[in-house]
């Protein structure tokens, strides 16, 4: 039966989601997104400074909050304005995928994605307390509210490049040139293009891409914010890989956008001082249900190590607890393996199913704040439940919690995986 599914899946199943998850322009989102995780991570640790886990009495406490103004900027600065960050990596890896300059297309991007702003003008007489003055930004569109803007117009952008350079409608200079001034004057036609284009649309057209492009994807956010897109997710990401498809970066390239502006969310309503209002951005997903990585392996490394009786699982378990508990399980998934074993596969989908669950119901109910610090992916599930729910110490026993019920769930399928091991080692060797 395990047999004829299997064939299903990779007859039907396997090929189309590869390809999905190459596709270039999903690929080109992902890499760009991705390559906004630093500035995320580290400017979320601002955050802690500015609001500490401490008691509210201590005179550390009361200096830092005091200070939370002047402690925030770095973080408004970089996490705040995530989505230009983000436009020039799409149009920087959009760009490479088509062998064009990676540095004009994310600078297209950029400029692309700029275009969309209508910048506001403050004459001099309407002073606030700073004493700003002139054309300013509304930096709220600049964060992930703008997310999906910045995807669409990078997108644009390095579609526009393409397409002048394929059709050889550029400025070609001579081989004597040096190249870095040959791909400047060549970018002169798709940069003429896109700001006569988008800055026609923007400004004399007048048409609100913010407004217009979050009335279309606010649905698409609020329904990712519920318990069943939750165990979707999960659900999708384990099914896919307990046949071998890469689920985390399938699932992961259709979902960050829509992660990233809940993220944005909490720690923007974090820093006014605001109720923070989701509960399923992707720190949710990293210490409540992917602990140990896709699955909740932990509960297997643990059992594999210390509770197994055959030479192999002992030995695997062994070698892949470490890695195990910094969130790196490709040893436990290809090793053991779970792909494509029907043993191994059940719990390897019902765990995280069930860890979403209840750390869904903990996390509605106030028994554990929600998450607003991207803590690096490579913690120890309990430091990474501490740091992003912004110093709860509650996120560490629940996180505790969450290990033990794993290790419950995979205890009788690992006690049937080991004895089959056993089996296995002690049949006679034949020539």
């Amino acid at each position: 039966m395990l047999d004829k599914f299997t064939q299903f899946i990779e007859r039907h199943l396997a090929g189309p989601m590869e390809k999905l998850g190459s596709q270039r322009h999903l690929r080109a989102v992902r890499d760009g997104i991705v390559s906004t995780l630093p500035l995320i991570i580290v400017s979320s640790f601002f955050m802690i400074l500015a609001f500490p886990p401490l008691p509210q009495d201590w005179g550390i406490y009361q200096f830092l909050s005091s200070h939370a103004t002047t402690i925030l900027l770095p973080y408004r600065m970089t996490m705040y304005i995530m989505s230009l960050y983000a436009a020039f990596g799409i149009g920087f890896s959009l760009a490479r995928s088509y062998k064009l300059d990676g540095l004009s297309g994310g600078i297209l991007a950029t400029t692309a994605f700029l275009l969309t702003f209508t910048p506001i003008n403050i004459p001099p007489e309407a002073l606030d307390a700073a004493g700003t003055a002139g054309f300013v930004l509304p930096m709220a569109n600049l964060g992930s509210a703008g997310m999906f803007v910045a995807i669409i117009t990078s997108i644009l952008a390095v579609e526009i490049y393409r397409l002048t350079d394929k059709s050889k409608f550029k400025i070609t200079m001579p081989e004597q040139v040096p190249p870095a001034v040959a791909r400047s004057f060549e970018a002169l036609t798709p940069t003429l293009i896109i700001i006569l284009g988008m800055g026609a649309i923007t400004y004399y057209i007048g048409f609100d891409w913010h407004t217009i492009v979050a009335k279309v994807v606010d649905p698409l956010v609020s329904a990712a914010d519920s318990l069943p897109s939750v165990l979707l997710i999960t659900f999708l990401t384990t099914f896919f890989w307990s046949f071998g498809i890469h689920g985390a970066s399938i699932v992961g390239s259709l979902a960050r956008p829509l992660w990233l502006q809940l993220l944005e969310g909490n720690t923007t309503a974090l820093a006014s001082g605001d109720v923070i209002p989701n509960i399923a951005a992707e720190p949710f997903y990293q210490w409540f249900i992917w602990i140990g990585g896709a699955g909740s392996t932990i509960g297997l490394a643990i059992l594999l190590a210390f509770r197994t009786k055959s030479e192999f699982g002992s030995k695997l378990g062994k070698t892949a607890l470490i890695p195990a508990i910094f969130n790196i399980n490709e040893p436990l998934i290809f090793g053991t393996p779970i792909v494509l074993n029907p043993i191994l596969i059940p719990p390897f989908i019902i765990a995280p199913l069930l860890n979403g669950v209840i750390a869904w119901v903990a996390t509605s109910a106030g028994l554990v704040n929600k998450v607003t610090v991207n803590a690096p992916w490579t913690l120890p599930g309990p430091i990474g439940a501490f740091l992003a729910t912004g110093g709860d110490w509650r996120a560490i026993v629940l996180n505790i919690l969450l290990i033990v019920l794993s290790i419950l769930i995979y205890y009788p399928f690992v006690k049937i995986y080991d004895k089959n091991e056993l089996e296995k080692e002690n049949q006679p060797v034949t020539e």
